[in-house]
């Protein structure tokens, strides 16, 4: 473990230079690791961990589609494909993946089969965070730890693929045998982190539901909505208002980001874009901030979590979803989008 200096703040980051993936096994030599749940971190973990060398089963509904997917990804029913509760019986890790309600909903099966000893582990700080809400309160004879990948399923399984990595979290929430901190670690080397860092379960869920409806779905999807409204209104087409607001940013702009900082990014813009950026930066800034701060503390009094078991608990929960994702996808901006993604260039077959 190395401290990190973080714009000035020292962190412990663990990379897989000084915890390689030979200790991670050795640490779970003897384990049996299962994954509950196989919807959308579940299948790049499982997938991630079975092609490291680790011994994995999955637990999934039997009447669920996801199982279907799960034979297709070439786990074996009674081999490695179990229903929820027999897998956890089985395992002496349990990986619990459902969604925030489905963990809600099978708490009862798993916690039975918690016996002493055994390792529960988390991606997602959400159910013992809010016990008050969820009701889930693991056993005190048991190891409790976290490692969160900061991306999507479908990130952390390509980017294993691609021999990369996303960066995670990593926490412990009960230390029974006085090695949670390495079995955090070792899992989280085993789904293929880039390198993690230390959070505990609150921060790690405080900082994700406010990322989730900030800047990394509610607050950008609302922002683009914004900018394109206003140019369709004063007169552009809609191809001119998508590209503008979301091509430009998607497919020029995030990766200059991502390959080396916003200031980068600035540096290498035009110096009407960077003087019109460096103008208006505090103006949005000082706008939002209010917002970030009602949400902010949304989180924390537990009501974000409140109105989400309770939507998902809602027997047309489905389909009242659906209806709004296709207000999303069917509405001008986006459509326009559909058709943007069409005219990308191909890449060029030799």
């Amino acid at each position: 473990m190395a401290k990190i200096n973080f714009g000035g703040v020292l962190e412990n980051v663990v990379t897989r230079d000084e915890f390689p993936l030979s200790k991670a096994l050795e640490i779970f030599k003897n384990d049996t690791i299962a994954v509950l749940g196989y919807g959308v971190q579940g299948p790049a973990q499982a997938l991630n961990l079975r092609d490291n060398g680790f011994k994995v089963i999955i637990g999934q509904r039997k009447e669920s589609a996801r199982w279907k997917v799960a034979l297709e990804d070439g786990w074996v029913e009674n081999e490695t494909l179990f229903p929820i509760e027999e897998a956890a019986k089985c395992a002496t890790v349990i990986m619990y993946l459902l969604s925030d309600a489905g963990q809600i909903e099978s708490w009862k099966d798993v916690e039975k089969n918690l016996t002493e000893g055994k390792t529960l582990y988390f991606s997602h700080g959400f159910g013992v965070t809010f016990i008050e809400h969820t009701g889930i309160v693991p056993p005190k004879n048991i190891d409790v730890v976290l490692a969160a990948p900061k991306g999507s399923g479908t990130s952390v399984r390509c980017l294993f693929l691609q021999g990369k990595g996303i960066n995670s979290s990593y926490a412990v929430y009960q230390d029974f045998s006085g090695n949670a901190v390495n079995k955090a670690i070792a899992l989280g080397i085993g789904i293929g982190s880039g390198y993690l860092f230390e959070t505990d379960f609150r921060k790690e869920v405080y900082s994700d539901l406010t990322g989730e409806r900030g800047v990394l779905m509610g607050a950008i999807a609302g922002i683009m909505e914004a900018q394109y409204n206003l140019l369709r209104k004063k007169g552009h087409t809609p191809s001119e208002a998508f590209n503008e607001t979301v091509e430009e940013l998607s497919q020029s702009l995030m990766p200059l980001i991502s390959e080396n900082g916003m200031d980068w990014m600035y540096a290498n813009c035009s110096t009407t874009a960077q003087r019109g950026a460096l103008d208006w930066k505090n103006k949005f800034r000082d706008a939002v901030a209010p917002v970030f701060n009602e949400l902010y503390e949304s989180v924390v009094s537990g009501n974000e979590a409140k109105i989400t078991i309770k939507a998902n608990q809602r027997a047309d929960y489905r389909e009242q979803l659906s209806k709004e994702l296709d207000e999303i996808k069917n509405s001008e901006m986006w459509r326009t989008g559909a058709e943007v993604r069409k005219l990308r260039p191909k890449n060029k077959q030799d």
